[in-house]
Order: C-alpha cells, then sequence, then structure tokens
C-alpha cells in the first residue's frame, strides 16, 4: 500500500474522528442516532495507516511524492 493520505489530511481526519466517537461515547444529545458516531473508527484507522481506500478508487492523494 502506497500512502496516500497527507499530514494534514491525517491531522483533519484524527480530530473528526475523536469527535464522532466522543459523540457515541457520550450519547449527547440524546436522540437516538448516537450510534453513528462509532463511524469515527475508519477516519482514525486512515489516519494511522496513511492510506485511504477511497482516494485510490478516485485517483487522489494529499500525500507529497517523495522518491
Amino acid at each position: 500500500m502506497t500512502r496516500n493520505v497527507g499530514t494534514i489530511d491525517r491531522a483533519l481526519r484524527v480530530v473528526f474522528g475523536l469527535l464522532l466517537m466522543g459523540w457515541a461515547i457520550t450519547g449527547w444529545p440524546t436522540n437516538g442516532y448516537s450510534w453513528i458516531g462509532w463511524i469515527g473508527i475508519v477516519p482514525l484507522l486512515t489516519a494511522l495507516v496513511g492510506f485511504c481506500p477511497a482516494y485510490t478508487l478516485l485517483g487522489l492523494s494529499t500525500c507529497p511524492v517523495t522518491k
């Protein structure tokens, strides 16, 4: 797997993933949809690995090319 997620993109994914998971854990506001927050695991994992399968399908990359 070639990295396709850059540094800024990774940081944003971590923040967004933690916010979503925080929503799932706290359940606030109690509207019955806080379970959707567990989707925050996906951006956290892609930030950790540095690879996003959706970027591959779309032909995108935010990672600078190093040779």
